[in-house]
């Protein structure tokens, strides 16, 4: 029996559309990076871009639990000595980008390298419910229906 390989050639990419409202978001992170590397598909190659494109709508609408609203922070570096910052998830979800906590935690999912690269560009995040995409007819993912913690009442 001879283990199957997929060509970049034969991949087939779907759009796919997730609302994120309400939900937690370290359960949407896992299943949209699982969306985005094909780990979902029977065609799964590890070397291969064969993951489908996914649109977050309402990411500034997520959910944590616990107290990691208010307690989470999120660190960068400025690149110069004593150049460390920080913000907490509720700065940055009532600030001007709150749709980067869901693309920072997907990010940080995917592997890194050259074909992360290439997986995390087929990721779109929009904070409110309108995108532009509605021309590639993007199939509707239900998440709060996959498990009952997914989704934050």
């Amino acid at each position: 029996m001879k283990t199957f390989s997929q060509k970049p050639a034969e991949v087939t990419k779907k759009w796919i559309l997730i609302d994120a409202e309400n939900l937690v978001v370290g359960r949407l992170a896992t299943v949209v990076a699982n969306l985005l590397r094909g780990k979902n598909k029977v065609t799964f190659t590890p070397h291969v871009d064969d993951g489908d494109n996914v649109i977050v709508i309402n990411a500034g609408k997520v959910a944590f639990t616990g107290k990691k609203y208010a307690d989470k922070k999120y660190f960068w570096h400025t690149g110069h000595p004593g150049g460390i910052k920080q913000r907490t998830a509720r700065q940055i979800l009532e600030g001007r980008f709150p749709e980067r906590v869901v693309e920072k935690a997907v990010e940080r999912m995917i592997p890194r390298g050259p074909l992360g690269r290439r997986q995390i560009k087929n990721l779109r995040v929009y904070p409110g419910a309108d995108h532009p995409h509605e021309a590639q007819q993007p199939e509707v993912l239900d998440v709060a229906a996959l498990n009952r913690k997914n989704k934050r009442s």
